[in-house]
């Protein structure tokens, strides 16, 4: 039976191995679709309980090498729709934005509200917040700053959350990135988990880390 190109790499793998972040990138590339530029993606399994609000881990974090995603950011004002614009908002608008939403309509990837737009945005909570796109003043995504808001959102700023288990999963760039920009990516969200570490949160905090593309395996890389 002739052995696939393929199934030789996927033999190189140890699932109990701890590899170097670099090395694992570096092997995860082989694995990479030549049809597309997949992602890379990390999670990180913290030792928190997630029932408990102060341990509940919430942020955004700018990485420092960007995303590699295009962006789609919607803004909702009342009255700050020209600076939306020219920042580079690709969706605009106030109450008739809301009713589109509402509608079902949901053509975009962060959503950034000026104050006096939140109650009204009540009306479609339930349609957002499942999603991860309800704005927040902790997340920044609540702001009369709508040009610096927009210029984060578009320059690769990534929103991390423990989920279950207290495991953050997070993208981190694309495959065609160089492997020390990956590195530097999964770092930079690390060392930002590590700084929001909850005080009350006792024992080991970081548990394990792997990464994985989109369509590949997963690997356990030391990432403490």
């Amino acid at each position: 039976m002739k052995i696939t190109k393929r199934k030789q790499t996927w033999e190189k793998l140890d699932a109990d191995k701890l590899y170097s972040v670099s090395d694992a990138v570096n092997l995860l590339r082989e694995f990479a679709s030549k049809k597309f530029d997949e992602s890379l993606e990390v999670a990180v399994r913290l030792g928190v309980d997630v029932t408990k609000a102060d341990q509940n881990i919430r942020g955004m974090l700018s990485l420092p090498n960007g995303t590699g995603k295009k962006v789609r950011v919607a803004v909702f004002t009342s009255d700050k729709a020209d600076e939306a614009k020219k920042a580079g908002a690709d969706i605009v608008g106030g109450e008739e934005l809301i009713d589109k939403v509402a509608g079902g309509m949901i053509d975009f990837d962060r959503v950034i509200a000026t104050p006096d737009m939140m109650s009204k945005m009540s009306k479609i909570a339930r349609v957002l917040g499942p999603k991860g796109l309800m704005p927040s003043p902790k997340l920044g995504s609540v702001t009369n700053n709508i040009a610096e808001a927009v210029a984060i959102a578009k320059a690769g700023q990534i929103e991390y959350r423990a989920e279950k288990k207290g495991i953050v999963h997070a993208g981190v760039g694309k495959m065609s990135f160089e492997t020390e920009k990956l590195v530097e990516n999964i770092f930079a969200l690390v060392d930002q988990l590590k700084k929001v570490k909850p005080s009350s949160a006792k024992g080991q905090y970081i548990l394990g880390c792997s990464i994985s593309t989109s369509q590949g395996p997963g690997l356990k890389v030391e990432a403490k």
